[in-house]
């Protein structure tokens, strides 16, 4: 049977009474948290749900997420996890797009109202027929009166659930990500896509069912739901919840649960090694004594913060290189090779990489072109975008978009985006979506975006602007209206109000000369 939540259920027959999730002061071993994943899946299918719905799920790193995720699973729908900073419009377009019939929403606090950014999506969304609500505690915001309360479901009596039977080509997850040629496009991957990448993963991190991993990265995001989550599940580990990444609680909760596995973005390490450094001593050194893996992804990782880390945690870290379309593992410095930083390392098992120029030729050694990639991870196509999906997938080669190397040993360096994505702090932003929003500002005559370098978060996100004429909007008031209207991670913290925009003869803006 392909359907991933037959990893749980492994677990809770065989190692039930085993930590499977740790969150705050609760701890659920792995026969609980199959009961409640049954317990959701009953009411999902009360509620009409059938194999091959799409449900979305709106939720920080809870357990009320592991939850949703496996209880869509079990039902054999497909789960469509929707990042929980994103605004009522964004929400609808994803719930549209993805054709949800029904969307699980985290409620929120008045910081991130993110239930009222979803149920302001639900309502716009044709295609969404159901709401369901994870309320927060302590939080006395109205609940809309067709709102179904998730954490009711989990107090039902039906606790057995028979999982639907999937076949390996079944669509699993619908991951959203965008191009610079338009908007979000959801990334269809496969049981066997995801659970291939999972198992690549257990094995390439030495990861077993004594071990205690921890998710700071979100686990909406595709780097942390399937390296962690599902690779947590599949070794019948303990998974640490961290909902809001901060490098002191991150450190007590290393330091009080023994966490032997940790995976994170490079802004991530760099906040815990300052944190490191500054409270040093018998903290630290046990959390070393236990730490046995640190994985970096989602951007490259500053050499010499590698460097420090490793030195001050004694611990190897890990860097991989992965995309949405490739479920999203492609490649990792190998525990048993010798580690290159800097490098990406080596595919993985049953994974095969070239590197070609414009013309579709492998280059030689040591020069640059496009990465290309084949193998179990690569995605079954763009939902409902055969068009997009023949350009990025060619004769079964995933043409990434990145600009890399490969040295003599064969190990891969990035060299450059071809595509002009965004990274900041590790979330993928797209100049496109930004600037769709902005010409939509009526004092607005051209936009540019683009990432610039940020010592923090690598790359931030700037906005060249050039005004209607007679417009006198100021960059002050054009960020603080962007910051109503896009995601928190993605709206412009620079705007540049400029007189013109480099461009060439046929109008194309020249965004490398305002890099």
């Amino acid at each position: 049977m392909y359907n991933l939540a037959t990893n749980l259920e492994r677990n809770a027959i065989f190692r039930g009474n085993n930590t499977a999730i740790i969150f705050h002061d609760q701890t659920i071993n792995y026969q609980q948290l199959n009961v409640m994943v049954n317990q959701v899946a009953n009411q999902l299918v009360k509620l009409g749900i059938k194999p091959d719905d799409k449900v979305a799920i709106s939720c920080p790193n809870t357990p009320a997420f592991i939850i949703g995720y496996y209880a869509i699973q079990k039902v054999g729908a497909i789960t469509v996890p929707l990042n929980i900073m994103l605004k009522g419009p964004e929400v609808a377009y994803h719930l549209d797009d993805s054709d949800a019939v029904a969307l699980i929403s985290f409620q929120g606090n008045s910081t991130l109202p993110s239930g009222q950014y979803c149920y302001e999506g639900y309502t716009q969304a044709e295609s969404c027929k159901h709401f369901i609500l994870i309320e927060s505690e302590g939080e006395e915001t109205p609940i809309p009166q067709q709102a179904h309360r998730f954490n009711q479901w989990l107090q039902s009596e039906d606790t057995e659930f028979s999982t639907v039977y999937r076949r390996a080509e079944d669509t699993c997850v619908i991951l959203y990500t965008s191009g610079t040629t338009g908007r979000a496009k959801g990334a269809e991957l496969s049981q066997s896509n995801m659970l291939c990448n999972a198992q690549a993963c257990q094995t390439l991190t030495n990861q077993t069912g004594t071990d205690v991993s921890m998710a700071i990265l979100p686990l909406f995001h595709t780097f942390g739901q399937s390296l962690i989550m599902n690779t947590s599940i599949l070794a019948g580990s303990a998974l640490v919840l961290i909902p809001r990444f901060v490098p002191k609680t991150v450190m007590q909760q290393m330091h009080q649960h023994k966490v032997t596995h940790i995976a994170g973005v490079p802004t991530m390490f760099i906040g815990l090694l300052a944190f490191a450094e500054k409270h040093g001593g018998d903290y630290i050194k046990d959390i070393a004594e236990t730490l046995k893996v640190a994985i970096s992804g989602g951007a490259s990782m500053p050499v010499e913060i590698l460097k420090q880390f490793e030195a001050k945690l004694n611990v190897p870290v890990i860097e991989g290189y992965g995309l949405s379309e490739s479920s999203p593992v492609a490649a990792f410095n190998h525990l048993e090779y010798e580690r290159k930083p800097g490098s990406i390392g080596q595919p993985l098992p049953g994974v095969t990489m070239k590197v070609v120029d414009d013309q579709g030729n492998e280059v030689p050694q040591g020069k640059e072109g496009e990465l290309l990639i084949r193998g179990h991870n690569v995605m079954k196509g763009y939902y409902k975008k055969p068009e997009e999906t023949a350009k990025t997938v060619v004769d079964g080669w995933l043409h990434t978009g990145d600009i890399v190397r490969m040295d003599e040993d064969h190990y891969v360096y990035v060299v450059d985006r071809l595509k002009e994505v965004i990274i900041r702090g590790g979330y993928n932003i797209y100049p496109r979506d930004i600037e769709e929003t902005f010409m939509t500002h009526p004092d607005v005559h051209f936009v540019a975006v683009i990432g610039v370098p940020h010592k923090t978060y690598g790359e931030e996100v700037k906005a060249f602007i050039v005004l209607k004429e007679g417009a006198k909007t100021n960059n002050k008031t054009f960020i603080a209206w962007g910051r109503e209207r896009l995601a928190d991670y993605k709206y412009p913290r620079q705007v540049e109000v400029v007189e013109s925009l480099p461009m060439t003869a046929t109008g194309k803006i020249l965004k490398r000369l305002l890099k």
